[in-house]
């Protein structure tokens, strides 16, 4: 008489293993254990509360990324505007853009600024993350919408305190006169486009592949900023400022990412 030995594959790790869970979707730079500010960020709402330390975590980006904006505003328009030569070195790189326009430049300006506007990037998130849902990566969703969401939050708040005002050449687009500082544009490419390649990166091993993926993720933000400036909307110093908002941003939701996958661990 013989028996039958039920085993499990080793291919097939066990129900409630953490590699059970594992899908196509899953992203290292997410998953990662987080440093000491993480792992406290993890243990502010109580044990077991992933969903507030995330809430809590977007709350804190937003004010502290608005708070470094406004400050650096204030050191740009209040300080460094104001030492000898900085301010007509601003202006005269934008002059010099302008006169140089030709039809072709003005088409891919146009180009630039579509692709880093305000209906684009929201598909390109909004998308992303719907397919995250539906594979029930939460954090991957919330990573694809709310870089977005606090860069723009910091974006807004930084344009109610910093009045600047803009390029003093013929403008391409009609928008705020006084709303120079940062550019919101810039900001916004390096969050999304910046945030998919460090998502994609993550994952990839061939070094080239990585090395193409970030070329065209900086390329973006590059080709962003230069449209902004030769439509003649943003100085240098408000692109210098935009960049900040953007790294900003990818950052702090790497950061909340892995705060809440350590409190749900």
């Amino acid at each position: 008489m013989s028996t039958r030995t039920l085993s499990t594959p080793a291919s097939s790790p066990p129900r409630g293993h953490p590699a059970a869970s594992r899908t196509a979707l899953d992203v290292p730079a997410l998953d990662q254990k987080p440093g000491r500010l993480g792992r406290r960020l993890a243990a502010l709402p109580g044990k077991d509360h992933p969903v507030w330390t995330y809430v809590l975590g977007i709350l804190f980006a937003v004010v502290a990324i608005a708070s470094l904006s406004i400050v650096a505003g204030l050191l740009v328009t209040r300080v460094l505007l104001h030492v000898h030569g900085v301010a007509a070195d601003d202006e005269r790189f934008i002059g010099f853009l302008a006169h140089h326009r030709s039809s072709g430049l003005t088409d891919a300006s146009l180009v630039g600024s579509t692709m880093a506007g305000g209906v684009v990037l929201p598909i390109v998130a909004a998308v992303g993350a719907l397919i995250a849902v539906a594979a029930k990566h939460w954090r991957l969703a919330g990573f694809l919408l709310f870089a977005l969401a606090v860069e723009s939050a910091s974006y807004r708040a930084t344009t109610l305190v910093i009045h600047r005002h803009r390029p003093e050449v013929l403008r391409l687009e009609k928008l705020p006169v006084n709303a120079s500082y940062p550019s919101g544009h810039t900001a916004a490419s390096i969050a999304v486009y910046g945030g998919l390649a460090l998502l994609l990166t993550s994952r990839i091993r061939n070094r080239k592949a990585q090395v193409a993926i970030w070329v065209v993720a900086i390329l973006i933000p590059v080709f962003v900023a230069f449209s902004r400036m030769y439509r003649g909307m943003h100085h240098p110093l408000d692109i210098a400022g935009g960049v900040v908002i953007g790294i900003a941003a990818v950052s702090a939701l790497v950061l909340v990412s892995r705060a809440s996958g350590e409190a749900a661990r």
